[in-house]
């Protein structure tokens, strides 16, 4: 075999090697879990992705849910200390926080931890489970029934976990939320002692009513049948509901936000301008106090903070 004929072939094999290669799916990225408080789930190909920088605001900014705000903030302080605390559904009218609040809460335990680490005297190698961060893990609506999946990668990690589901909820013939029941309380192994569920929705029981009804006039046991579908919100230990936000509700909003982020404008004219703003929107709540802000904030040629 004469040397040219080699080299042909060992080209050949080498495009034939590549191209086996291409065919083979890629490693699953390795996380780790020290490097950020923060992850969101990529179900395929299975890893928790590290969030760097989270969108979120200051648990100061937000405005008309003191009450719920203050139970959100105790059983996540519960939790994070390895006590028991309950799996927590935030629903409710839109923009009002929720979402933000979930965040902002977070912010504000790991915040206090460190705060509290700093003053005491403790070594690492002496630092207790509950010392260390909590981990803020978001998964997508549309990868709830990869949540068993996750729970198990998660149970044997020395963290303790906030699942995060924002705008949680289920439409005609979705199954899914079979999969979260199971994962939350029903399962042979139940919901891992360092993992908490929070979920966002704007359905307090999660399905569509006209789901629910159909369910009642068509099966052979109405009541049994309903019972199926409203057993999903009965795994939340915690409802927290949110509502619309009144006028003064809203301006005190308006004011926080100008106030933080050094908005200097005549405080009458600061309300008539949000007031006016509200009205085009046809509705107050947070998200539009906040987009007011920006608005203003853009007018002003002032930067925000971040």
């Amino acid at each position: 075999m004469t040397d040219s004929t080699i080299d042909a072939l060992n080209k050949k094999l080498d495009r034939l090697i590549e191209a086996v290669s291409r065919l083979a799916p890629p490693p699953v990225p390795q996380t780790d879990l020290g490097e950020a408080d923060c992850f969101v789930w990529q179900a395929d190909p299975g890893y928790l992705e590290p969030v760097r920088k989270v969108n979120r605001v200051d648990i100061g900014l937000i405005r008309g849910v003191d009450r719920v705000r203050d139970i959100l903030v105790d059983n996540t302080e519960r939790f994070a200390a390895g006590h028991p605390a309950n799996n927590v559904l935030l629903w409710g009218a839109r923009g009002m926080g929720k979402s933000s609040l979930v965040k902002a809460v977070h912010a504000e335990i790991n915040a206090k931890a460190k705060s509290n680490q700093s003053k005491s005297d403790q070594s690492k190698s002496d630092q207790s489970r509950s010392d260390l961060p909590l981990k803020l893990i978001e998964i997508h609506r549309e990868d709830i029934d990869t949540l068993p999946k996750l729970m198990g990668l998660l149970k044997a990690a020395p963290f303790r976990f906030i699942l995060f589901c924002d705008d949680l909820s289920f439409d005609h013939d979705d199954t899914s939320y079979k999969s979260l029941k199971a994962a939350l309380e029903g399962g042979v192994e139940g919901r891992p002692a360092n993992v908490i569920f929070y979920a966002t929705s704007n359905r307090r029981h999660l399905l569509p009513r006209d789901m629910i009804d159909n369910e009642r006039s068509t099966a052979i046991n109405p009541s049994e049948a309903v019972e199926e579908k409203v057993s999903l919100s009965d795994r939340f230990g915690l409802w927290l509901g949110f509502h619309k936000c009144s006028q003064d509700e809203y301006l005190d909003m308006i004011n926080g936000y100008a106030s933080h982020h050094g908005l200097d404008v005549d405080p009458e004219q600061l309300r008539a301008e949000a007031l006016e703003w509200a009205t085009t929107r046809g509705s107050r709540s947070g998200r539009v106090a906040w987009q007011f802000t920006q608005d203003l904030a853009g007018r002003l040629g002032k930067p925000l903070k971040d």
